[in-house]
């Protein structure tokens, strides 16, 4: 935040970030970008908004103070009307309150706080805002949401003095932003190719899922030492059971047994198949899993261990 405080009071460039649902983007954005491009027009601050297909978006305006509160004013009533065109639709007859997250930088979140609570306290009493400061910060990130809920003008106020709390006291050290992560899309293997599923179409996803599923699907059935066949065949009316091997990479063994082995115990009851997983054994970077069932609990089995590894690889943000 650049202070450029002139004598003449709070004439500064600043840049404020806020959080917002798809939705809630969609609304800003209008059709066509109509509503966003009239807002940058009328209040003369810049508005950018986060691109991705990301369940939540950083909606980023800078300009001076007074730019910066008429763009504020103008998201604030849009989202008034958006509530009130959607409950004349329904049966609800109290009105909710506009509500608004902004992104603060964690260090200066203990001055909007102020000691004992007394600033946040006074901002609630002066404006008649709701105004919550997040206790964790958000993922990956050293900045906290603060939410603010109330009537247009009474959030107007709230941000005129948020403002002036930031630049009283500017963030200290460096400030890593938050970046939303991009919705987890889901992910099915053909052929030993792994896609992704984007709209309507299937697109070849990155090497790295697809090695990952080539080497679950290298299984060699075999029969595990102590397993005896039935002498009498006939007497066994159920199918036959087999037993497939599959070999994991020792890093991703934790993904497969979860916190005390809950995701293992999961996949045994969901799929119905004994599932054994061998001890580490020195100097391999790899861990056997046995798995042993009718032909339906061993695939099923292998689906579920799959999409497991698929969503802690995504999740790592390895891709």
């Amino acid at each position: 935040m650049e202070s450029k405080v002139s004598e003449g009071g709070l004439n500064v460039t600043l840049t404020i970030r806020l959080l917002m649902h798809g939705k809630e983007v969609g609304s800003i954005i209008g059709k066509k970008g109509e509503t966003v491009k009239k807002m940058r027009e009328e209040s003369g601050a810049r508005i950018n908004i986060s691109e991705g297909n990301c369940p939540e978006r950083i909606v980023t305006i800078t300009g001076p103070t007074d730019a910066i509160f008429k763009a504020f004013a103008m998201i604030a009533y849009k989202f008034e009307e958006d509530i009130t065109n959607s409950m004349s639709n329904s049966t609800a007859t109290s009105k909710p309150p506009v509500t608004l997250r902004l992104v603060v930088p964690a260090s200066q979140c203990g001055s909007l706080i102020g000691k004992g609570g007394s600033k946040i306290k006074e901002i609630r009493e002066s404006t008649g805002a709701q105004v919550q400061v997040a206790g964790d910060m958000l993922p990956n990130s050293t900045e906290r949401a603060v939410t603010i809920s109330g009537t247009p003008d009474a959030i107007i106020q709230c941000v005129k003095q948020i403002c002036v709390v930031m630049l009283e006291s500017p963030p200290k050290g460096a400030t890593i932003p938050y970046r939303p992560k991009p919705a987890s899309t889901p992910v099915i293997f053909a052929g030993g190719q792994a896609y992704t599923i984007q709209g309507q179409y299937a697109i070849p996803h990155p090497d790295q899922l697809t090695k990952l599923h080539q080497l679950a699907m290298q299984q060699t059935p075999f029969t595990p030492l102590g397993q005896t066949t039935p002498a009498f065949p006939g007497l066994d009316a159920s199918p036959p059971a087999s037993t497939h091997e599959l070999t994991i990479p020792n890093d991703l063994i934790g993904c497969i047994i979860g916190r005390q082995g809950t995701k293992i115990n999961e996949i045994r009851q969901m799929s119905g198949a004994q599932i054994k997983i061998a001890s580490a054994t020195e100097g391999s970077s790899e861990r056997q899993i046995t798995i042993t069932g009718t032909p339906a609990n061993i695939s099923l089995a292998q689906y579920l261990i799959n999409a497991r590894l698929t969503s802690e690889v995504t999740g790592m943000g390895a891709l």
